[in-house]
């Protein structure tokens, strides 16, 4: 049911996704399962502006987003906490210069620098109470007014457990400056777009 989810008691550790991406370069299969294609796509035609000054990525795993982000944006910053995630990413986004990916644990490392975009996909719900709020209010400290926050997060409706992006959305909406503008939610995924109000 709706809401059911709590965060884990640890935040999952970097050991456990590397040994994830040692057993399979692409672990969860996003480049090639159609409901992924369909969640990138609904995400790009989701942003309210045709163009941002400077983008956040964390969590960009293999860098299948970040390159439909770059050419929406004058300068982007994607990271992982996988340094073979981090390459394949690279290569990725190799022919796009204006284009950074590098390894990042979220949310000790969030960048110093402000964003106009942040696009978050499939992490939050891997955090734990502490570390969700720690990351969000660090996110939204970095996002300019004015500026937009995605996010988009798998539904586990059969299954239940941690997995479920409404509890994490709920999370992010309740940030105070925050106007949510965008909302979907299907079988599969939940997304929202929030614009930060004006200083």
């Amino acid at each position: 049911m709706q809401g059911d989810a709590e965060a884990p008691r640890a935040t999952v550790s970097d050991e456990h996704f590397l040994g994830m991406y040692l057993a399979k370069d692409d672990p969860w299969d996003v480049a090639t399962k159609w409901h992924d294609q369909r969640k990138y796509a609904v995400t790009m035609a989701s942003l309210p502006r045709p163009r941002y000054r400077s983008c956040y990525e964390p969590g960009a795993s293999i860098g299948l987003l970040t390159r439909m982000l770059a050419p929406r944006c004058d300068s982007l910053l994607a990271v992982d906490c996988v340094t073979s995630a981090v390459d394949q990413a690279r290569e990725a986004v190799r022919d796009f210069p204006h284009v950074r990916v590098e390894r990042a644990m979220l949310p000790a490392e969030l960048p110093d620098a402000t964003f106009d975009l942040v696009v978050i996909g499939d992490l939050l719900y891997y955090l734990s109470a502490e570390d969700l709020n720690t990351l969000l209010d660090g996110l939204v400290a970095r996002l300019e007014p004015e500026g937009d926050i995605v996010a988009v997060h798998f539904r586990d409706r059969q299954n239940g457990g941690n997995y479920d992006g409404f509890n994490v959305h709920a999370a992010l909406a309740a940030r105070p400056g925050l106007d949510r503008i965008v909302h979907h939610e299907d079988e599969w995924f939940l997304l929202d777009v929030l614009r930060r109000l004006p200083a």
